[in-house]
Parts: C-alpha cells; sequence; structure tokens
C-alpha cells in the first residue's frame, strides 16, 4: 500500500477480480479463497488462479494528478488478461453514482439489439428544440450523438425501446443496481440507476469479452462509435459522463485502451462544482495512462 495524501493506492494481482492488497503484506489467502468461491457461484465460472505480490514498474502518483486538477475523484485501472488492477481512492471507487452519459454505451447496445434504430448510420430528425449545447442541435445518427454525447437523441431511443426492453436488457446486463426508477428517457441522468467505478470495469470487460446478450455485429457496431483515438500500435475507446447528485454533480470517464497484447479498462469519477472542472475528466485519464508509458506524451 502506498499512500499519497489522504487516499492509498492499491495495487491487485491475479486472474479475474481475485486481488492482493499490499496492506496485508500477501497475508489474509483464506478470505481471498472465500471472495473467489464466491464469485466462481456468480458467474458459474470454474478457473484456477494465481495470487502474488508484484510491484508495478510504472508507478503512477495518482494523487498528484488529481491535485494537479484541482478535483477529488477516484481512478481504476485494471490489466484485463493479467488481472493486476490500481485503484486510487479505493473507498470511493465501490460508492455508487448516477451514470449520466456513461449509459450510452449499454443504451446503444438496447437500442440496436432492440430495432429502436436499425444501424449506426440512421439519422433521426432533430426536433427543433434549440439547446444548450450548439452540437446537438441538429439531426443525428447513433456515430455522431455519442460522439458530441446528445442528450435528446438518446431519449428518443429509450422512449423507442419502452420500459419493459430496456428493464430486461439492464437486469441481463447487471448493470449497476439494475434500477431503471423513475422517467424512462432520463433514469440514468436525474433517476435511480446508480453504478460504481469498480462495478464500471466489470461491465467494460463484458463489453469487450461480448458477454452480454448482444450480437456480435452489435458489439462491432457500438465498439466502433466509441472509438476517440488511434495510434500506431493502440486504440483508445471511451465516453464521458455528467449528471446532477447532490450539492456537486459527478463527471466520468470510462473506457479501455487496446495496446500490443494487452487491454486496459479504466474508470474515473470526480466531483464536479464548475462547468470547467469537467475537462479534467480525459485529461486525468490521459495522464494516467501516460504515466503508465501506454499513451504517447
Amino acid at each position: 500500500m502506498i499512500f499519497f495524501n489522504a487516499f492509498p493506492v492499491t495495487e491487485f494481482t491475479g486472474r479475474d477480480r481475485t486481488f492482493k492488497n499490499y496492506k496485508k503484506n500477501c497475508r489474509g489467502n483464506l478470505k481471498l479463497r472465500h471472495q473467489l468461491i464466491r464469485q466462481l457461484f456468480q458467474t458459474v465460472l470454474i478457473f484456477s488462479t494465481l495470487v502474488k505480490c508484484t510491484t508495478d514498474s510504472q508507478s503512477v502518483d495518482f494523487a498528484a494528478i488529481f491535485d494537479e486538477s484541482g478535483v477529488t475523484g477516484t481512478f481504476v485501472l485494471q490489466e484485463l488478461y493479467s488481472g493486476k488492477m490500481q485503484i486510487y481512492n479505493e473507498k470511493r471507487s465501490t460508492q455508487p453514482y448516477i451514470p449520466a452519459s456513461t449509459f450510452k454505451i449499454l443504451n446503444s447496445l438496447i437500442a440496436l439489439e432492440s430495432g429502436a434504430i436499425s444501424d449506426t448510420n440512421e439519422i433521426i430528425k432533430w426536433d427543433g428544440t434549440v439547446r444548450s449545447i450548439e452540437q446537438w442541435n441538429r439531426d443525428h445518427n447513433l456515430s455522431s450523438a455519442i460522439k458530441v454525447s446528445a442528450v435528446w437523441f438518446y431519449q428518443e431511443l429509450a422512449r423507442r425501446i419502452g420500459a419493459e426492453k430496456m428493464q430486461h436488457f439492464v437486469d441481463k446486463s447487471a448493470y449497476g443496481n439494475k434500477n431503471i426508477g423513475g422517467e424512462l428517457d432520463s433514469f440514468w441522468l436525474r433517476g435511480d440507476l446508480r453504478i460504481s467505478a469498480i462495478e464500471q470495469i466489470s461491465f467494460l470487460k463484458k463489453f469487450y469479452q461480448e458477454d452480454l446478450p448482444f450480437s456480435s455485429e452489435n458489439f462491432k457496431k457500438v465498439k466502433e462509435i466509441l472509438v476517440v483515438e488511434r495510434g500506431q500500435d493502440y486504440v483508445l475507446r471511451a465516453k464521458t459522463g455528467w449528471g446532477g447528485q447532490g450539492k456537486s454533480e459527478i463527471g466520468w470517464y470510462v473506457g479501455y485502451l487496446e495496446k500490443q497484447d494487452e487491454v486496459y479498462l479504466f474508470a474515473l469519477n470526480i466531483d464536479i462544482y464548475k462547468n470547467d472542472e469537467a475537462k479534467a475528466r480525459a485529461g486525468i485519464a490521459r495522464k494516467v495512462l501516460q504515466a503508465r508509458g501506454l499513451l504517447p506524451e
């Protein structure tokens, strides 16, 4: 366990969320086995697990990155194949928040699978209502709408999907607390749906591995519209989110980086008190990935 300010950076190793906390100095194996058994029953998977202490050769000063951005939050980074995980502000990483526009990942899959929209290129006409973000005030398809996070577009998709199908797919995807209470076209913005950063990682893992109740074709379409950056040896896919909850608002940035033989899943959320703090979401993620040597400076 390495402490930066008030928050520790916890590192875990192993396969499929079998973790080792440095604070325990590789003790407490019995507890870990019990946790693994519960997870095996939950996921109906049988596999062998090797747990060992390790030191990350690419250390990240998470606290310095967050302090430089002037925000408070959490960051979870997991290597898909090695199972290694780093968490900044572990307590907050398990705290559920409204998903805001990060739900658009699942909403896109549901819309395509249910036939609410036929393809990523199908146009939905703008309703003529002038909204505060200029890029929203036009016709959109799935590809363009997710890039500018056009709320009205995804609200229309939710209405087309309907409550019954929406609940069905949210349940089957085990997304957060699975509660779509509130208005059908805004439950992910100001309703009862909640998800933690750790749960975002779990969802992203299933999304990447296509272990959700959607066709391979629809996975391919949604993965393509999530691309935010391509490099010579990497592809970055991600989605922002920004929603009201309590005195502050919650900002999200979730996604994954494919680089060579590994996939790096990440999820961060921050408190937003001023609009200009929103830019810290993608900025923090980039700095963390750069500190790990995964993205160019």
